[in-house]
């Protein structure tokens, strides 16, 4: 595994300039290679999709959202092969440098995106989030970084995966800038920061290493002082928090796999071996499996019902460790892989919002506390991330 020169594509930059005088006007940004840009391949991360795609004629919506606010695109970044990755490797094209922890992995699938904004390379960037492509890289890579409700983003231009997971979200260094950013892909000022209350999930907390635990410690005290203190709670029965981690795998696997079936009948593409091997498992699951799958989806729904529909935020470590460093072997990278997915199943499970905060440090490397609402609530967590800058 070796790092890319940096978090742009290899080759020329796909530069745009936005519209004069608008409300992101001065800001540039940048597009995971998932995301269609008038003139330019969409490589997905995978040189055999780039060649047997066509070149798009249109922008995705989200490129040309921010193109119309203001915002220059900078260029086009990397990703894992065809968005399946969580820890931001890409074999071609190089794995993206983690500016805010050197020498280790910045997370993906949106880790080229990520590792642009925390360099100062652009003001924001669009990744996509299925399995926690981009709240992952903004915990590691010490960034906002927001998973919407499903549906809350078009998806209009940008490569599928999982149509009940995939979500367009986006990256910043700080919260006033997301917000910016916020209220033109949400298409509303955003609102007071308000929270019926605040709620610390302790078994999230505890699945999370010790020293992470400690360091967001203080972030959920600050947060709960802005809305009359927080309360502990257990967001699940004891070991379901892992139980939604491996169902949500088999349906966003399943649903990757009716994604580009018939594209891997056709082309026989060349994957690295994690893709390949993932692939050839999701190839494997049965209805049966889907429909178990299914039923426990609609348990952690319910409970996210009752926990936040009343206006309520939950709070919960992004990603149970800092960034791993780059070269460890693959048996020890799925380990990672797998602990990171049951922190990130619940909101995926249940289509909601979830805002990563960069708001602790564990030996100089960052990481995320995350702040989840019920559908909908996007622009309220946007509100509240600025109100705890």
């Amino acid at each position: 595994m070796e790092f890319a020169a940096d978090a742009f594509l290899p080759g020329p930059r796909a530069f745009l300039p936005g519209a004069p005088g608008g409300p992101l006007a001065g800001l540039s940004f940048a597009a995971k290679d998932l995301f269609d840009v008038a003139g330019h391949r969409t490589g997905g991360g995978n040189p055999d999709w780039a060649a047997t795609h066509p070149v798009p004629q249109a922008h995705a919506w989200a490129v040309e959202r921010l193109l119309a606010a203001g915002a220059n695109l900078a260029g086009k970044t990397i990703t894992c092969e065809i968005s399946l990755g969580i820890l931001g490797f890409n074999p071609f094209h190089g794995t993206p440098p983690n500016p805010a922890a050197p020498g280790c992995l910045p997370g993906g699938s949106s880790s080229g995106s990520a590792s642009a904004v925390a360099a100062g390379l652009c003001d924001l960037a669009l990744g996509t989030d299925s399995g926690g492509s981009v709240r992952v890289p903004a915990s590691l890579c010490g960034l906002y970084g927001l998973r919407p409700s499903l549906g809350r983003v078009s998806l209009e231009g940008v490569c599928r995966q999982a149509p009940s997971f995939d979500t367009v979200g986006w990256f910043a260094r700080d919260a006033k800038t997301f917000g910016r950013a916020a209220e033109v892909l949400l298409g509303e000022t955003l609102p007071q920061a308000t929270a019926s209350r605040v709620l610390a999930a302790e078994d999230a907390f505890a699945l999370a290493d010790a020293a992470v635990a400690e360091a967001l410690a203080p972030a959920v005290s600050r947060l709960g002082a802005l809305f009359g203190g927080a309360t502990t709670i257990s967001l699940a029965e004891p070991g379901e928090l892992e139980i939604w981690g491996t169902q949500r795998n088999i349906v966003q696997r399943a649903e990757a796999w009716a994604t580009f079936k018939d594209w891997i009948d056709a082309v026989n593409p060349r994957f690295g071996y994690s893709v390949a091997r993932n692939l050839a498992v999701a190839s494997m699951i049965t209805a049966e499996q889907i429909e178990l799958a299914c039923v426990v989806r609609r348990r952690a729904v319910e409970r996210a019902r009752v926990l936040l529909e009343d206006g309520a935020i939950l709070c919960m470590p992004t990603t149970p460790f800092t960034a791993p460093p780059v070269g460890l072997p693959l048996a020890e990278l799925d380990r990672l892989a797998g602990r990171i997915g049951v922190l990130t199943s619940f909101a995926g499970l249940a289509g909601l919002p979830q805002l990563s905060l960069p708001l602790g440090m564990v030996a100089g490397k960052p990481v995320g506390l995350s702040i989840i609402g019920w559908r909908g609530s996007d622009a309220r967590l946007a509100a509240i991330a600025q109100a705890l800058q």
